[in-house]
């Protein structure tokens, strides 16, 4: 009895065993598959996109072209070649970074294995999965990495025999070469990814991999859901009409929401480097329905993306559109004068408007000029400064050969100036975990490109940021008149951003510098964006004023009195101290209710063409 106990409790586990064997057998059978289809549909995909490339030979031979201009160091200029650099002093950096390496793995080694698994000393956001610390592989990488990028960087920041200037682009294309190698870029090394991988059995890199492909077929770097937002639709839906339309701009009138407006309008001018409706992302953000409520009677610009039809477009274009877009409002609602606002290059070119209407003798048709993180004086304008050497200059004449540079050359310059948060995050994200993409209005309005008109970019990039013309009173002339920034006596509101790295602080303060007018100046908490784009119902950020007469930035910072939340109520309180008149919204304070008619619903048809 007792063995035949025995026995029976033997069968069901016997039994169960080889159940459990089948089911693993199944299991492993079914992964294999399942990577068997990834691996296939992988290849399959990879083909597809090299035969395209294949057929669209003259794509792939004007990218070979440009990578290789891109590439080629020859016809650099001096002062950014290697031969420039004391061989010796290379080679003392080189054996102090070769002893710090074996001190630093030595360490590590005679740490024993408990010396893998520290964490990596970093705040770098990068590394925060945590894989990078609970694993000694992963650890040891991240250790390594932060290693040698600490010493290559203090190596570009010792050496000898550069300029400031060349000093300055080596680093930063150093710092960008470090980003892309960072091993959080490469699925075999970053244990978020391997993680991910695993669980979705090689589904999530199939989805990058398909994520990736798309953004090579476009030519650029995808962050937002591309069918998420519809301009008017549900972004850019302020109601308001087209009103004129010019082969460079439309204008459109923003439907009045209160009893009572400014008699004073007010001309928005957003840079044409990107599109206007950053002001009117939706009702939480919008500063042109904000404004509007405000009961000011609201113009904005909208410029035409450039084609090969205004090859020949130059700043003095963009200049006379203001003025003429100036005089049409003037006109349309019988004022003698316009508030204005400019963004960016738009307000860089406000100050050469006001600059040439003072030189006219009609600086009163503007009552007051508000500033948004403009440059005039480009002497200390960041690292946009090292786009603008021979090499890049040449390779912007390349790219501008249909007679416009296409935007998403501009879209990836400025991608760079922050590479980490808006190029590898994303690479990571989309391509190594193949996340979906998701719905932010100010991603999908970063990725919406313009294009720029051939002659004003170089233009541009010359007389302002390698020549500094502006800022030197009679070195431009437009239309044929020299203008001197000192004679613009209008009112002005200069807002700057404290993060700004397009902007930056210390180059918009010079603004200061060369305006004879009164001036109000708020730093913003934030950046060129986020500090500009900051609706008071947020209750975001901070910003600081100073209501003492200060010569300098540094007298500015040190006397300045912060407050919290959006700076959008202290400039309506600075605007309406410059004529405070009201009227009633009536006649030509409607879209189309006077001279000019209504042509279309905003936000109009050139913020939609490509």
């Amino acid at each position: 009895m007792a063995n035949k106990g025995k026995n029976e409790g033997t069968h069901p586990t016997l039994e169960q065993a080889g159940t459990d064997l089948a089911q693993g057998t199944q299991n492993l059978l079914e992964q294999m598959q399942q990577w068997g289809f990834v691996s296939l549909r992988a290849q399959q995909l990879l083909a597809e996109f090299a035969a395209e490339q294949i057929a669209d030979g003259s794509l792939a031979e004007r990218s070979e072209s440009m990578m290789r201009r891109w590439m080629d160091g020859a016809d650099a200029p001096a002062k950014y070649r290697i031969n420039t650099i004391d061989p010796m002093q290379a080679m003392r950096q080189q054996a102090d970074m070769m002893a710090s390496s074996f001190d630093y793995w030595g360490k590590l080694m005679t740490a024993g294995f408990d010396g893998w698994t520290q964490p990596a000393e970093t705040q770098d956001k990068r590394f925060r999965h945590e894989g990078w610390e609970n694993h000694p592989v992963f650890a040891a990488i991240a250790q390594a990495y932060h290693f040698t990028a600490e010493r290559m960087l203090a190596w570009a920041d010792d050496i000898d025999g550069l300029d400031a200037d060349a000093k300055s682009k080596l680093r930063f294309n150093l710092s960008n070469a470090l980003d892309a190698v960072s091993p959080t870029n490469f699925a075999l090394t970053n244990p978020q990814v391997l993680e991910r991988a695993y669980e979705t059995r090689g589904e999530s890199l199939l989805k990058g991999l398909e994520h990736m492909l798309k953004d090579l077929r476009k030519g650029q770097l995808t962050h937002t859901d591309p069918d998420a937002f519809e301009l008017g639709v549900n972004i850019a839906t302020t109601p308001g009409k087209v009103v004129k339309e010019t082969p460079l701009y439309q204008l459109i009138q923003y439907t009045p929401s209160t009893k009572k407006v400014l008699k004073t309008p007010l001309i928005v001018f957003p840079p044409w480097i990107n599109r206007f409706y950053i002001l009117d992302l939706n009702e939480k953000k919008s500063f042109v329905k904000w404004a509007v409520d405000q009961g000011i009677t609201l113009f904005m610009v909208s410029w035409k993306s450039a084609d090969a039809s205004m090859a020949d477009v130059v700043w003095d274009d963009y200049v006379a559109a203001q003025i003429d877009a100036i005089d049409s409002v003037r006109d349309a609602l019988d004022v003698e004068n316009v508030h204005t606002i400019g963004y960016c290059v738009a307000g860089t070119t406000l100050a050469a408007t006001l600059a040439l209407l003072a030189e006219r003798g009609e600086a009163d048709k503007v009552a007051s000029a508000t500033f948004f993180t403009a440059q005039v004086d480009f002497e200390e304008a960041g690292d946009l400064l090292l786009f603008t050497g021979d090499e890049h200059m040449e390779l912007v004449e390349q790219l501008s050969e249909p007679g416009y540079l296409d935007g998403r050359y501009m879209a990836a310059t400025f991608n760079m100036l922050r590479g980490r948060d808006l190029i590898w995050n994303y690479v990571v994200t989309n391509y190594l975990l193949g996340e979906d993409y998701p719905a932010f209005d100010l991603l999908h309005w970063n990725g919406d490109t313009t294009n720029l008109p051939r002659k004003w970019h170089r233009q541009y990039l010359n007389d302002l940021y390698r020549e500094n013309k502006l800022a030197k009173p009679g070195a431009i002339q437009i239309d044929g008149t020299p203008i001197d920034l000192s004679k613009i006596k209008t009112p002005a509101y200069i807002q700057a951003g404290k993060e700004d790295h397009i902007a930056p602080l210390s180059s918009v303060w010079k603004l200061t510098e060369h305006l004879s007018g009164d001036i109000r100046f708020v730093l913003a908490g934030s950046g060129h964006i986020a500090g500009v784009v900051n609706h008071p119902s947020a209750e975001k950020y901070q910003y600081w004023t100073n209501e003492a007469d200060v010569d300098s930035l540094e007298a500015f910072i040190e006397g300045a009195s912060e407050t919290k939340g959006s700076w959008w109520p202290d400039w309506m309180e600075w605007l309406r101290s410059h004529n405070g008149e009201e009227v009633e919204p009536k006649g030509a304070r409607k879209p189309g209710g006077g001279k000019l008619k209504a042509l279309e619903a905003a936000p109009g048809s050139y913020v939609k063409q490509r």
